[in-house]
């Protein structure tokens, strides 16, 4: 049937919407009945939170498609859920989270709200050294846009990276000419609020747009990847200027893998592979830097001060004392202490572990708080293990043994190496996990966390403790929604009034419940992977259908609720009518879990709506 949609669109808010922010959920207290008229006439009736706010979603719609008049669907109001959800991300959510580095890309930027702390209005847009396609592009666009070409220096020091903070940017990524046009290669950003590339999410976003077939665009992520090795030396935390002295969790090797097994381009790998051999080389494995004596390995970004994307009062507890012992207020004690007129070698300490703590991806949590540089993570570890077993099986099954003077025998020696060491100082038989290793105090900090179960992903784990290992982590941290970030232990460990983290229970996160289910499901764990695929998906389709198809950054898995309280709050769901992106490795974690879920269990998820909602009268 056909509908004004300005006139459905102020009816059916003014009736449903009864809380004012522009989404019907379970919380309004409306009649949840509408009686849809159509131009001719037509007449239906659509009962239900979730059917109305599908109604509501396909009015806005078809209104962003510049339409007045709205063609209403009926499959499309009553679809299932999981149904629906996946059709969403894969048709609206993941175009609407495409960012290019090229002149749409860049007007998005200009205006962020990151960029609010600029001391002019004009965006430094920095640039490698030696990419002059990049720099002449972007310095003709100085004309069109409040922008500003900056050539980096070919050695990018901490030093010169301090000195940008105060015009900080962002950082190009890749472009390429196409019909004598330049345009950026594409990527997906974590959410709506985001305009930059960040590190780890990239590689679990890009398992969704693999499981939807959209294999470039995965692709296009890689190459990206590709480009910040290549020009910045690394992976970046995301591609803003303050982040060029910080890495992230190390996921390329899996990412090329997993884009070969689709597209058995051995050209494309081979490019790819000889670039993630160079990345394990030259970030992880320089002695005295992210490599430690033991032969493991940690986080340790490199800067100068304070973090400088946090905003001002952020680290107010921590400088209390300090500026308490000077006479001086904090802002007056911080400011000096950036500007170098006060030394204080403590502090120092401080933000290498903070600055730390944000490289790992799991900013921020208790387990990593003011110790993060000193530890040999489990995590860290099983990735760059998954490195060295990657670069083994490649090089002997596609390279004939031999890759660019790189033998798999080379590569098979290395990670069995890392593996004994992981074991001897990682592993703990009595409490049948792997603990993350202090590598000054000698000893494991015993922190029950999701981060230890990452050998299981890795493929690391002796069959012979496999089943004990599968038990600690249901028995530890299985909660209503999913596996939760850290124990319910820890948590109760934790001193009165402590804030709460947010990558620590009771929140549960995407990447977590991604690298367990393929743990579990490459090792035979099939009911274990049932369950908890399940309750991760069921928490997503319950909050989707009772608020508007809110999909956001992270949940409270122990309530199963969207409704977190945590230090940075909960990105996606701060929207109107409808979500234009969700949020990038939810998206991918629920297109992942459906590949993975048993029919009768999709089914089960399908019934969290009122049924026979919809008729005719």
């Amino acid at each position: 049937m056909i509908v004004d949609i300005d006139d459905i669109l102020s009816k059916l808010l003014e009736q449903e919407d009864t809380d004012g922010d522009k989404k019907i959920t379970i919380e309004d207290n409306g009649p949840k009945q509408f009686e849809l008229l159509s131009n001719s006439g037509e007449k239906l009736i659509i009962k239900g939170t979730y059917q109305l706010s599908n109604l509501l979603q396909e009015l806005v719609i078809q209104k962003q498609q510049g339409k007045s008049e709205a063609f209403v669907n009926q499959e499309f109001i009553d679809e299932l859920p999981t149904k629906r959800i996946s059709r969403m991300i894969r048709d609206f959510y993941w175009k609407g989270l495409t960012r290019r580095m090229d002149k749409s890309g860049i007007e998005g930027l200009i205006s962020d709200s990151k960029n609010e702390s600029l001391t002019a209005e004009i965006l430094p847009v920095y640039v490698p050294n030696g990419d002059s396609l990049a720099f002449d592009y972007y310095n003709a666009l100085e004309k069109e846009l409040p922008i500003k070409a900056v050539k980096l220096p070919t050695e990018i020091t901490p030093e010169y990276v301090k000195s940008i903070n105060e015009q900080p940017g962002i950082l190009s990524l890749k472009l390429e000419v196409e019909n004598n046009e330049v345009k950026g290669v594409p990527f997906v950003v974590p959410g709506g609020r985001f305009n930059e590339m960040y590190g780890w999410d990239s590689y679990f976003e890009a398992v969704g747009l693999l499981c939807d077939g959209k294999v470039d665009l995965a692709k296009a992520m890689a190459d990206n990847f590709q480009y910040q090795i290549e020009n910045y030396g690394k992976i970046l935390n995301a591609n803003r200027s303050y982040y060029l002295t910080r890495t992230q969790p190390p996921f390329y090797s899996s990412l090329i893998s997993e884009i070969f097994e689709v597209t058995k381009d051995k050209g494309w790998l081979a490019i790819h592979l000889k670039t993630a051999i160079k990345e394990y080389e030259t970030v992880w494995m320089v002695e005295g830097k992210r490599l430690t004596s033991n032969g493991l390995n940690r986080y340790r970004a490199e800067g100068i001060g304070m973090p400088p994307e946090c905003e001002e009062g952020h680290f107010d507890e921590e400088l209390k004392k300090y500026a308490e012992k000077e006479g001086i207020s904090i802002r007056e004690f911080a400011k000096m202490y950036q500007d170098g007129a006060i030394i204080n070698e403590e502090l120092d300490r401080y933000f290498v572990h903070d600055r730390s703590l944000r490289e790992s991806g799991h900013d921020t949590s208790w387990r990593l708080d003011d110790v993060c540089a000193d530890l040999n993570t489990v995590d860290l570890n099983s990735l760059l293990y998954k490195y060295e077993s990657d670069f083994a099986h490649l090089i002997e099954n596609y390279f004939d043994g031999e890759f660019e003077g790189w033998h798999s025998t080379y590569w098979f020696q290395i990670m069995e190496e890392r593996a004994e060491c992981m074991q001897k100082l990682m592993w703990n038989e009595e409490h049948a996990q792997y603990f993350d290793y202090n590598f000054r105090t000698k000893s494991q900090t015993h922190f029950e966390s999701a981060s230890n179960y990452f050998p299981l992903w890795a493929g690391l784990v002796d069959t012979r403790d496999v089943y004990k290992v599968v038990d600690t982590l249901m028995r530890q941290l299985k909660e209503k929604g999913g596996i939760a970030g850290t124990s319910r232990k820890m948590n109760s460990n934790l001193p009165d009034g402590a804030i709460q983290r947010q990558w620590d229970y009771p929140n549960g996160w995407a990447p977590h419940q991604m690298l367990i289910w393929k743990a579990l499901k490459m090792y035979d764990f099939n009911t274990e992977l049932q369950e908890l695929v399940y309750r991760w998906l069921y928490m997503i389709t319950r909050n989707a259908v009772d608020y508007n198809g809110t999909i956001p950054e992270k949940y409270d898995v122990v309530e199963a609720t969207h409704k977190v309280f945590a230090e940075y709050g909960n990105v996606g769901t701060d929207f109107e009518y409808i979500t234009q992106e969700g949020f990038g490795w939810m998206n991918a974690s629920y297109q992942y879990g459906l590949k993975l879920l048993d029919e009768t269990l999709v089914n089960e998820l399908n019934q969290l709506t009122e049924p026979d909602s919809l008729f005719k009268s």
